[in-house]
């Protein structure tokens, strides 16, 4: 009896402990605010609120809360329907949604040691949980009996869901065989863990691969801006010399055009190029070796002799021949235009060197175009900038633009938390002046945020989940010191243009389902919006309405914007085919099948003979970015699919001349866009939205070389 009342007794004081941590465990959920909807307008993420310890339980608890949501839509009794199975999966894990697009902006552009370790752990947990639904054969019948009953009988966006629903199932392999999907899921859990472990080493390498300059003389050539630019750099990057030039995400480095000491544009240059190819701290090749075997042979057991034919078969170009078809047209008729630009660049470093046999060299080509730029055009950056103020460029350039073509009008609200002081939001309303969507921008640099720029969503726009866009941008600016201003490049300029036409895609979508909405879309018709908005940068009346000095407010003077949009064009040949040629490396790796990827100490004199093959292989025009750091194949979405950047080119050229025919800055132009193709996410037929806006049957390559100068 004493032993039977100790057991009840322990018994009772386990249940007492069990309940007292489940009740803990709820509290500390219902105090998550990641578990809650924001009180906040749009329902805004609230950062004053979020800790750093919220994310990993609300990612625990969002992820069960899927599982539990997909475990009633097959448990149903019920037969299948689009309303109790395709829309009951649509609205699954609202949750878990919120909790990622939070703690996914932070690890791209906030990424702290903490925020890394908690990457980490959920990384694996969501593509567990991805796997479990990919794979879920109770799941699929029901989809593929509402696919099979009712997609002719459903019609617009409910067809179009069911369509992009079914597709992805089987995409991922849901028709597989038993052994065949649990490979699936292991190449899926490995790749997830690869990528993790390339965004931090990249990273890393980028850091590392700081170049530091012990005496200002050596910066000769350079502003004073970017000297004291290059102090505050030092200062945040630890301070082992008084300057520090940092490294940018591109192969080419803007510092490199002003810079008259040779030996350090060297450095520069080679600190760039070989941050993460084990020449020195770090080695990429490895996690690129992997990843593209896997890829191949995700493809492979899907069908398809080569993640580029699986690949492409979703996008409007559909397969590799029609890529390498449009890429041999532009190489051809770009190569000479590149050997004369090259040639005409050395020919002047010679005439200014008095030395005839100088050898041009890659980072040499930036300043020597610079200072050719200079005299035939009588035009530089350090003119131009004082006229680029990134304050100006947003309200009185990216806003006024928006505001002319779409009626659309900014106002910044400092009452909503943001995840970083240089974040600024701002509320956006439509022309009767009703809610349209909040925007946010991050665009200046910091060691915690990776290179680059790009567009996302805290929340994409839904009329089902009545739900309006909360879209932001990140770049990667200098901030300039305290009490000075940020002033950009052209580039820089135009790379704010180009995010925000992404952000415009999502601010004007108008789709009754999330999945269907804003940029959810192809790669290669995804950037088309952005491009074309480039396109506004240069428009005069919008030109002249932000490109004002920093110090007396006036516009830029008639004769020197003259001369600076004429400069916009000189010698473009090297853009293009720096963009080429990375283009062909990412296409070189995915045309491969997993039997034929090369080891990682074979990994570089593969992607030089893979640019040799066509034609490529130009010690003066290197790739934008070389396998070892290039993020937009290894670490994003873009495996196979570089090329759209030039696609989506052609398209935004020959949209941008319809704007120009039409009236770029009549509302009726926007309107008609907006109606025809921001608004309408990935709802119809894509080509079929292209001519219904332009009246062209197909796009017209040819003007791409023209809107290029060349």
């Amino acid at each position: 009896m004493n032993k039977k009342l100790m057991i009840l007794a322990t018994s009772a004081a386990v249940l007492s402990t069990s309940t007292m941590q489940l009740s803990s465990c709820k509290e500390a959920q219902s105090n998550n605010p990641l578990l809650q909807e924001s009180t906040l307008p749009y329902g805004a993420p609230d950062f004053s609120k979020i800790q750093t310890a919220d994310y990993l339980p609300a990612f625990e608890t969002a992820i069960q809360q899927k599982r539990d949501e997909i475990a009633r839509i097959v448990g149903n009794q019920d037969s299948a329907t689009f309303e109790n199975t395709i829309l009951a999966f649509e609205e699954s894990g609202k949750t878990l949604d919120r909790v990622s697009r939070i703690f996914f902006a932070l690890v791209e552009a906030d990424k702290t040691d903490e925020i890394g370790a908690i990457e980490k752990k959920v990384q694996p947990m969501l593509t567990d949980l991805e796997n479990e639904i990919s794979f879920n054969k109770q799941l699929f019948e029901r989809i593929r009996q509402v696919y099979d009953r009712d997609h002719d009988a459903l019609q617009g966006e409910d067809q179009k869901l069911l369509e992009e629903i079914y597709k992805d199932f089987v995409r991922r392999g849901a028709l597989l065989p038993d052994d065949k999907m649990a490979r699936m899921k292991d190449i899926n859990k490995r790749i997830s863990e690869l990528q993790t472990q390339w965004g931090d080493q990249l990273s890393a390498a980028t850091n590392d691969a700081v170049v530091w300059v012990d005496k200002k003389e050596d910066l000769a050539g350079l502003s004073d801006a970017d000297i004291a630019q290059c102090a505050k750099d030092a200062e945040s990057q630890g301070k082992k010399a008084p300057y520090a030039i940092v490294i940018v995400n591109t192969t080419q480095q803007p510092l490199l055009a002003s810079l008259d000491n040779r030996e350090l544009r060297k450095k520069v240059y080679e600190a760039a190029v070989h941050r993460a190819d084990g020449t020195g701290k770090y080695n990429t090749f490895p996690l690129v070796v992997e990843m593209a075997k896997l890829r191949a042979e995700q493809a492979e057991i899907m069908g398809y002799p080569n993640y580029a034919s699986y690949s492409l078969e979703e996008t409007m170009a559909k397969t590799p021949d029609n890529v390498y078809s449009f890429l041999k047209n532009l190489i051809s008729q770009y190569t000479p235009k590149a050997q004369a630009e090259t040639e005409a660049i050395e020919n002047y470093a010679r005439k200014v060197t008095a030395d005839a046999s100088f050898q041009l060299q890659p980072y040499d080509r930036f300043y020597y175009s610079a200072r050719m730029k200079k005299e035939m055009l009588n035009v530089s950056e350090d003119e131009v900038k004082p006229y680029f103020n990134a304050d100006s460029v947003l309200i009185n350039g990216v806003f006024y633009a928006a505001n002319r073509a779409y009626g659309l009008t900014f106002k910044e609200r400092t009452d909503i938390p943001t995840y970083h002081a240089d974040m600024k939001v701002f509320e956006v309303l439509d022309k009767e002046g009703r809610q349209k969507a909040l925007f946010c921008c991050d665009y200046y640099r910091r060691p915690t945020k990776r290179g680059g720029a790009w567009m996302d969503a805290f929340q994409k726009q839904s009329r089902q989940r009545n739900q309006l866009p909360i879209i932001f941008n990140v770049c990667n600016s200098a901030k300039a010191p305290e009490g000075q201003p940020s002033l950009l490049t052209w580039d820089e300029v135009t790379t704010m243009f180009h995010e925000f036409g992404h952000a415009l895609h999502g601010i004007l979508s108008d789709c009754q389902y999330e999945k269907l909405s804003g940029t959810s879309v192809a790669r290669d018709f995804v950037e088309m919006p952005s491009q074309f908005n480039e396109s506004f940068a240069s428009i005069p009346e919008v030109f002249d309405h932000y490109a004002r000095h920093y110090k007396t407010g006036s516009p830029m003077p008639t004769e020197l914007k003259e001369r600076m949009l004429k400069g916009i064009n000189f010698q473009t040949a090297y853009a293009l085919g720096e963009n080429l040629a990375a283009t062909c490396i990412d296409l070189a790796w995915h045309m491969l099948g997993s039997k034929d990827i090369p080891t990682a100490d074979q990994a570089a004199a593969f992607e030089t003979e893979a640019l040799k093959k066509v034609g490529l292989l130009d010690t003066q025009i290197p790739p934008r970015y070389y396998t070892s750091y290039f993020n937009h194949v290894w670490g994003g979405g873009y495996a196979a699919g570089y090329y759209s950047y030039l696609w989506t080119e052609v398209l935004a050229v020959n949209i941008a001349d319809v704007f120009a025919q039409r009236g770029a800055l009549k509302s009726e132009t926007g309107q008609d866009f907006c109606d025809k193709i921001l608004s309408r996410g990935n709802t119809g037929d894509l080509m079929q939205m292209f001519s219904d806006f332009t009246g062209m049957k197909e796009p017209d390559a040819s003007s791409l070389l023209k809107a290029r100068g060349l």
